[in-house]
């Protein structure tokens, strides 16, 4: 059972695709999506899997407590967070959940784009929000109040409005400037460290947000050239779906104490228990740049990380 969770934000800088396989739909390959929302998301295994991949090939050294993981222990210490590469000998004590989607960037016709959002992902977030509160790694938070997070509003109108329209894409959305939402949209800033957040948010109804998610990703076709007719190979010709760049997803990193009988440097000492050093772990060896999903050799998949962070004032 996990003893601690605690949120951090994926912000994509290129396009990125978290592929679900070869399907027989119009794109052939496609992104993970949830089953029963068709929001796009990245399975935590896939996640789990490229976090691994950064940890082990990382250069730096890690403080766990008093500790420190450098090139002589950081085996040991990955295996015991993250599972044994081969083998069942003991569970790693550092899980993920599914990365999910919480804002979506959109071409807008005044400000160049929009994020934007709905309240079932607003919910959802506070929910999630709320487990890690109670386990300690938050301790307040701006969705602790009971304000409503109305849909069909935006942060900053003289930002995005046009005549008392939010026009994205080729739809013209009637909002208007709400104090909750700006609100948020400065919580968020806060959090992500994007001041632009504060004033490109746009809260649209749960079935308008769908449908961009949906339909408003990047498609790109790809093609393989034969070297010898210089024309595209037989049967090389196919679609790719994308994530685009400034897609903010969140998941949450979870701890459990060590499952095994040689701690490393997650022995509990000086008041932390073993599942706050695993966290400690995480959170000072995960690097603010990293790749995830395919294509990394044409530059897709570049994604800044950040851990959550107390605000003054949450």
């Amino acid at each position: 059972m996990y003893k601690l969770a605690k949120p951090f934000f994926i912000i994509a800088k290129t396009p990125l695709h978290a592929g679900s396989g070869q399907e027989l739909g119009i794109v052939d390959l496609p992104i993970q999506r949830e089953r029963h929302t068709g929001f796009p998301k990245i399975e935590s295994s896939g996640l789990k899997g490229s976090i691994r991949e950064v940890f082990e090939s990382g250069i730096k050294e890690i403080t766990v407590g008093d500790q420190t993981v450098n090139n002589s222990n950081r085996k040991k210490a990955i295996s015991l967070a993250f599972g044994p590469e081969e083998g069942d000998a003991h569970q790693g004590a550092l899980g993920f959940t599914d990365a999910r989607i919480l804002l979506f960037p959109v071409k807008s016709m005044k400000g160049v784009f929009a994020w934007i959002t709905c309240p079932k992902v607003i919910k959802r977030f506070k929910e999630d929000l709320n487990l890690c509160k109670n386990s300690g790694t938050i301790k307040r938070h701006f969705l602790e109040n009971d304000n409503q997070i109305k849909e069909k509003t935006v942060s900053n109108m003289n930002k995005l409005g046009i005549n008392n329209n939010v026009i994205l894409e080729e739809y013209a959305f009637d909002v208007k400037e709400d104090e909750d939402t700006k609100n948020f949209a400065k919580f968020l800033a806060s959090l992500l460290g994007i001041k632009e957040v504060e004033d490109k948010l746009v809260i649209l109804s749960d079935d308008d947000f769908r449908d961009f998610v949906n339909l408003s990703t990047e498609v790109i076709t790809r093609t393989k050239i034969d070297n010898e007719t210089g024309t595209v190979q037989p049967g090389a010709l196919f679609t790719e779906e994308y994530l685009p760049a400034e897609t903010i997803m969140y998941s949450l990193a979870l701890t459990t104490p060590i499952f095994n009988e040689e701690k490393g440097v997650f022995v509990a000492k000086n008041g932390k228990k073993e599942e706050e050093l695993v966290m400690e772990f995480f959170e000072n060896g995960l690097p603010k740049v990293m790749q995830i999903g395919g294509n990394a050799t044409i530059g897709k998949g570049i994604v800044r990380t950040k851990v959550w962070e107390e605000q003054n004032g949450q």
